[in-house]
This record gives C-alpha cells, sequence and structure tokens, in this order.
C-alpha cells in the first residue's frame, strides 16, 4: 500500500509525498459501547491500514485526495470548514488539523494531502479512526511537532467528537494508536489508563463484511449515547456517588427501574453488564480458557441484540451460524453496530472454505455476498 500512496500521489501532484503516515483499523473484540460510559474495553488493531501521504506547498492552498473518489479536494485555507456529501471524508483529517492548531501548530504553508486503504470503508473496522491517526502523525512531522501516542489518540478522538460530530469515546483511536502485535488493548476509560495484555498465540479473527455501511453521525449512535446519559441521570438520582453508566449495577437498575423509560433501562443493563463481561475475558485470557473466551463473545452479542439493539437482522444470522460452525470458538458484532461487521474468533484449523457454509446460506437469506478475510492482530499508527 505504501508503493501504492506513492504513485498515486505522483500522479496527482506531480511528485512524491514529503511525509508517509500509516494508522490500522481495529477489532472490537470485547466492550461494545462501554467507552464513553466510564467502562474498560479490549481492542486489537489489524494488519488493515489507512496511509496518508503529505508535502508542503510554497502557498496556502490545501489539497485533498483519496483513492476512493476521482478528483481533488481543493481548498483556499486556512478557513476550517466541514464539508458535506462526497466531500465528507475530508472532514476526518480537517478535525484533526483543528485540533493541532488548538496545540500550537504552525500552519504557515499550505499542504498536498492524500490517501489510501486496504481497510473496508463503514464495516466497523474504525476506518475514521485510523484516518485520524494517520493524518495526526503526519500533520505533526510535516510542520515540525511529535506527540506521544496517548495525546494522538487524544487528538483523533477531539476531532471525531467536535469536528466531525460523532460522540465517541476513546475506544478506536487508543487501539489505533497503541496496538501492538499478538497483544490486546485494554483501555480502562474511567481512569483513562492504557495497557496492553497478551492473547492467545493460537487464535485467529475472522471478519464477516455484511457490506451493509453504518454511517454513525446520522444513525442511531448518537441517540444510544443520549440513552445512557439519561440512564446515568436517572441513577445518580438515587446514587448519587455513581459517576459513571458502567460503575452501576444491575440492582441499582433495577431499583432506579421506575425514573428509567424501558430503552434507557435496558441500554444500562447492557453497559454494566458488558463491562463485567470484559473484566472476566481478561481473567479467562490469564488463564488460557480460549473455550470461555468465546461463549463470551457470544453472550456480549446477546446483550448488544436484546438490551442495547445495535445490531441489525444480517448481523445476527451471521453470529447465529458461526455459533454451530466447526473450529468457531465465538462471534459477535465488532463496532458501533447499526451494519458492519461480525468478527469470529478461531483456531489455526478454520479457513475460508470452513466459512462456506455460512457465506451459502447468508446469500440465500439476503440475496448478498460477504467479504469474508482474516485479520492478524499488529502495531498501532507509525511514520514510514
Amino acid at each position: 500500500m505504501k508503493d501504492l500512496l506513492i504513485d498515486r500521489f505522483r500522479s496527482v501532484y506531480g511528485r512524491a509525498p514529503d511525509i508517509i503516515g500509516r494508522a490500522p483499523g481495529r477489532i472490537e473484540v470485547i466492550g461494545n459501547h462501554t467507552d464513553y460510559n466510564g467502562g474498560t474495553v479490549l481492542g486489537a488493531a489489524i494488519n488493515h491500514s489507512i496511509y496518508v501521504g503529505l508535502s508542503l506547498r510554497e502557498d496556502n492552498c490545501w489539497q485533498f485526495y483519496t483513492n476512493d473518489l476521482s478528483e481533488k479536494i481543493v481548498s483556499g485555507g486556512p478557513e476550517i470548514k466541514k464539508r458535506k456529501g462526497a466531500e465528507e471524508w475530508v472532514n476526518y483529517p480537517l478535525g484533526v488539523l483543528d485540533a493541532l492548531i488548538r496545540r500550537g501548530l504552525p500552519l504557515d504553508r499550505g499542504f498536498d494531502f492524500a490517501a489510501v486503504s486496504d481497510l473496508p470503508i463503514g464495516a466497523g473496522l474504525s476506518s475514521s479512526a485510523a484516518m485520524e491517526l494517520a493524518a495526526a502523525i503526519g500533520f505533526g512531522k510535516l510542520y515540525g511537532m511529535s506527540f506521544e501516542l496517548v495525546e494522538l489518540a487524544a487528538i483523533g478522538r477531539e476531532a471525531e467528537n467536535n469536528f466531525v460530530g460523532v460522540p465517541c469515546g476513546i475506544l478506536d483511536q487508543s487501539v489505533s494508536a497503541l496496538g501492538k502485535r499478538e497483544n490486546l488493548v485494554h483501555i480502562d476509560c474511567k481512569e483513562n489508563e492504557v495497557s496492553r495484555i497478551g492473547f492467545f498465540p493460537d487464535v485467529v479473527f475472522w471478519v464477516f463484511n455484511t457490506k451493509k455501511k453504518h454511517a454513525l453521525v446520522d444513525s442511531l449512535y448518537s441517540v444510544r449515547h443520549g440513552e445512557c446519559q439519561r440512564a446515568l441521570a436517572g441513577l445518580q438520582e438515587v446514587y448519587p456517588n455513581v459517576s459513571f453508566l458502567a460503575e452501576g449495577t444491575v440492582e441499582q437498575i433495577d431499583t432506579v427501574a421506575s425514573r428509567l423509560s424501558g430503552e434507557e433501562k435496558r441500554r444500562a443493563i447492557h453497559v454494566v453488564t458488558e463491562n463485567l463481561r470484559v473484566h472476566e475475558m481478561c481473567r479467562v485470557i490469564a488463564e488460557g480458557d480460549i473455550e470461555s473466551a468465546g461463549k463470551l463473545l457470544l453472550a456480549s452479542h446477546e446483550s448488544s441484540r436484546n438490551f442495547f439493539e445495535n445490531t441489525t437482522e444480517e448481523l445476527d444470522f451471521l453470529v447465529e451460524q458461526l455459533s454451530v460452525t466447526e473450529n468457531v470458538y465465538g462471534a459477535r458484532l465488532t463496532g458501533g453496530g447499526f451494519g458492519g461487521a461480525v468478527i469470529a474468533m478461531t483456531n489455526e484449523a478454520f479457513t475460508a472454505g470452513d466459512g462456506k457454509t455460512v457465506t451459502a446460506n447468508y446469500k440465500k437469506m439476503f440475496g448478498q455476498d460477504l467479504d469474508v478475510f482474516s485479520v492478524t492482530v499488529g502495531d498501532g499508527v507509525e511514520l514510514l
């Protein structure tokens, strides 16, 4: 992909990029919607990434190009203004640029920007965070600033929260920034502490992408965020010491049930029990208990379906099929939900052939093909 980026940059701008940044997508192993609720989450950076090339210009013009579109997007600069329609993708690097300027980035010259990717867009693998992190490390280098990995993650989240307009937690950006080969990224979102834990060496993750894209800005993601905030407010009326929804208990939720709508109660139950599942997953990983880890993935998806209601018919069908497929330990949706992909945790004997029955049944049910591929756990953001 690096060579592809250089070739495209040359064809568009007539020269090679001065700087290349790479940032991976991620799979959310477990911890669905726990991050912005002050809980814990486990994720993994994967070997599919977005690559960003940058070069300085002599004037103040900003130019953007992505492999998915055939034309450059030109801005006169230095005004940072949100884009709509086909140009909407530029909001991610623009949001990063806005966050960097607030940190003192000396934007005294314009730039040429290009991005290429082997990361499926809209599949729940956090292409947005990958774009943000690759842009952040690239812009920083281009204009003479450097940031620690934790700060790069914070910049990416700030861009998505404040500029793009998605009220996400820190999961996606932290995993993309701090990923490490053969390790999961563990995030305590209440304490803002990130660590790495070793994972099962003989486990492989497969992605079953429905290709039903989700658009978090215009979807139910923001609605769910609001429901969680209202559930927390209801909980705090009786339990004022509970500072985040994930700190509550099912018993406390039952106590305040009359203060919550049915939706708010269900969201709270999911967040609280999902947070417990993350802690349990850490325990069974430490004990080497792969079978229990797989069951936790299935339980997580069931909770997402019944209580958080962010699955789809397609995602549910895939998890049901995979749960009875040979060589599969467990499966669940990955990412925000409302579309996207399912991950399956398998042993090394699982091959694409093992998924043929699943893909055939899916096509028979929905009339569409799946995009199926394996991913390896890889390293986080870097300059190339």
